[in-house]
């Protein structure tokens, strides 16, 4: 294996830490919800309202990432951010009360942000280095990092139920990874700044809106994460609800819908570099809308399990290819792109809820589709980074002109 091969894989697996460590972090304190409303003595509405101010506070930190961007740089915010995140989870092991623990949420959804901000810069700015897609297999070890924290919780519960134990377990793997990526991640140097586009610079200088490519990756985003979150939290409900699913089919909406997520984004950075960013988000954006609208027409278990299928599978290369995009805009771009996205996934599943109330959860479900499939009309409007298969390897190229 050549040098530059060597590099590029010594930081793919350091960039794919970082988004272990993001999915592995909300998951193991989200598994502990229970403990924490039952040490609290918390009602339903106290915990609706914790699991909303992480998602605010990961909304409302765009400004503050945007600005931390610029003067750390993604190398060093990743780190830090990463970091932050195990002295939340120490910091929730010991809260004294709900308004403290709001406070430490809140705070967690900042930290969210600028990780979730930095690592996709990083992992743009690895495409850019080498010339190859990774970003959608980069996003895949997020969903990684969920299911063994997954399985971390339920392991160790079986041995104690206190959250200093687990949590400490927790911020102590996380501290091991973020030390162990922090040599790979990659520094931040003139080829980012270079990435900047011209509309970012002018920002630098002054407040400025948003240029309209912008809002349109923004836009995608927004209306690609309400897919995906709408699904995660109806999908169980409209199985059991309207279709009428056993109890042991229902939890496999969400199942369906995750594994096809996985296995896409293991798969999607092939088909990035063989049919491109824009038509993989056109194409798989109506495909998931087209899919999901037909199962709600047609009915039963099976045609709504292979409507959610096509959902899984048509949106997972969506958030992956649209921040690569955003990145190439710089980091202004890539943070306000980021914001409007968790405030997809924070917003989305409650706005079905409310189209759900008012008319039913077939509509409801409709909305999803419908969702999906203006995030295909968005990708119209995007500039999206054109590549073209090389004639030999990246690799190669780079070790003959190292510059």
């Amino acid at each position: 294996m050549s040098p530059v091969r060597d590099e590029f894989r010594r930081s793919q697996v350091a960039i794919g830490a970082l988004f272990f460590v993001l999915g592995f972090q909300y998951a193991t304190w989200v598994s502990q919800v229970p403990a924490l409303k039952a040490r609290l003595d918390l009602g339903e509405a106290q915990i609706g309202l914790l699991l909303m101010t992480c998602g605010i506070g990961a909304a409302v930190s765009f400004p503050l990432v945007a600005v931390l961007m610029r003067r750390l740089g993604s190398r060093l915010l990743s780190v830090v951010s990463a970091l932050a995140l195990g002295v939340i989870l120490l910091a929730l092991s010991v809260v004294p009360n709900y308004p403290v623990t709001l406070l430490v949420l809140f705070c967690d959804g900042v930290a969210v942000g600028a990780l979730n901000v930095a690592m996709n810069a990083q992992g743009a700015a690895l495409e850019a280095r080498f010339e190859r897609t990774t970003m959608s297999r980069l996003h895949a070890t997020f969903s990684a990092g969920s299911l063994l924290a997954a399985l971390l919780a339920s392991g160790v519960n079986a041995f104690t139920g206190t959250l200093a134990a687990h949590f400490g377990l927790a911020a102590l793997l996380l501290a091991v990874l973020v030390v162990a990526a922090r040599p790979g991640l990659l520094a931040d140097g003139p080829q980012q700044d270079e990435a900047a586009s011209s509309a970012e610079k002018k920002e630098r200088k002054g407040f400025a809106l948003p240029a309209v490519a912008t809002l349109w990756m923004g836009l995608a985003m927004v209306f690609g994460t309400v897919t995906e979150g709408a699904m995660n939290d109806w999908s169980a409900l409209y199985l059991k609800d309207v279709v009428h699913a056993g109890g042991g089919l229902a939890p496999m909406g969400i199942a369906v819908v995750s594994v096809m997520m996985v296995c896409a984004r293991i798969f999607a950075d092939g088909w990035r570099t063989r049919f491109g960013d824009g038509r993989l988000v056109r194409v798989g954006s109506l495909l998931a809308g087209l899919g999901l609208a037909l199962a709600l027409l047609v009915g039963g278990v099976v045609p709504t399990l292979l409507g959610f299928a096509c959902v899984g599978l048509g949106v997972a290369a969506v958030t992956p290819c649209v921040y690569v995009a955003a990145a190439r805009q710089g980091s202004d771009a890539l943070s306000l792109v980021a914001a409007m996205g968790t405030t997809g996934l924070l917003a989305g599943p409650a706005v079905i809820g409310f189209i759900a109330g008012a008319t039913s959860l077939v509509w409801g479900m409709a909305a999803v589709a419908a969702s999906a499939a203006i995030v295909s009309l968005c990708a119209t409007r995007i500039r999206w980074p054109q590549r073209e298969a090389p004639a030999e390897p990246a690799d190669v190229r780079l070790a003959a002109d190292p510059t």
